[in-house]
């Protein structure tokens, strides 16, 4: 009665480290604003996934098996979000050239992985899978918790890291308007390949 917590890990870095909503979100972010300005909207991504990991650990997933329809409903709900901040960063621009546009903060990255079927995925399965039959539901939760906020830290921060750097090369070149329609256009493959290819 225990969680596989060394494979867990694995499985989160596998997840946390790859293209998803959030790490497009976060990219975008950076390239728009700058790493630094970037540090609040990616502090609030990390404890966003909090938000979905405790009611999923006690006893949110009992409700999907109630009442499915509300978990699909969700999902497509999500999914037409992420969309539309796709849709947003296809329009950015790089660069200091709009001086009241301010970068999103610390509530506006809470609601991320709320509203990320890769972050519901990912999460479902590290109860399903990592988690042994009988286990405590608060050290069971705990722990998958401690291990994805620990991946996040890691991680997210490179991801906002590396559009600050793309962006001090392609700002205000030719090559500009083309990765941002690429970013949107991966934010959009990746939540179609949630949705329809049964990927986390």
């Amino acid at each position: 009665m225990s969680v596989a917590a060394t494979t867990f890990a694995v499985f989160a870095a596998s997840q946390v480290g790859t293209p998803g909503p959030a790490n497009m979100a976060l990219l975008a972010t950076g390239a728009r604003f700058g790493f630094r300005a970037a540090l609040p909207f990616v502090a609030g991504v990390a404890l966003g996934k909090q938000l979905v990991i405790w009611p999923v650990g006690f006893g949110l997933m009992q409700l999907a098996d109630s009442a499915p329809w509300v978990f699909e409903t969700l999902k497509w709900i999500s999914a037409a979000y992420i969309i539309w901040l796709a849709w947003k960063v296809a329009n950015l621009r790089l660069g200091p050239s709009d001086h009241a546009a301010k970068a999103p903060g610390f509530a506006a990255g809470l609601i991320v992985h709320p509203l990320n079927p890769k972050a519901w995925a990912m999460i479902v399965a590290g109860f399903t899978g990592f988690v042994a039959p009988g286990t405590d539901p608060l050290i069971a939760t705990a722990t998958i918790a401690a291990i994805l906020l620990a991946t996040q830290v890691l991680l997210h921060p490179l991801w906002t890291l590396a559009g600050d750097r793309i962006a001090r090369t392609l700002a205000g070149t030719r090559a500009e308007p083309y990765l941002m329609y690429t970013l949107a256009g991966l934010t959009v493959a990746s939540v179609l390949f949630v949705l329809f290819g049964g990927g986390t």
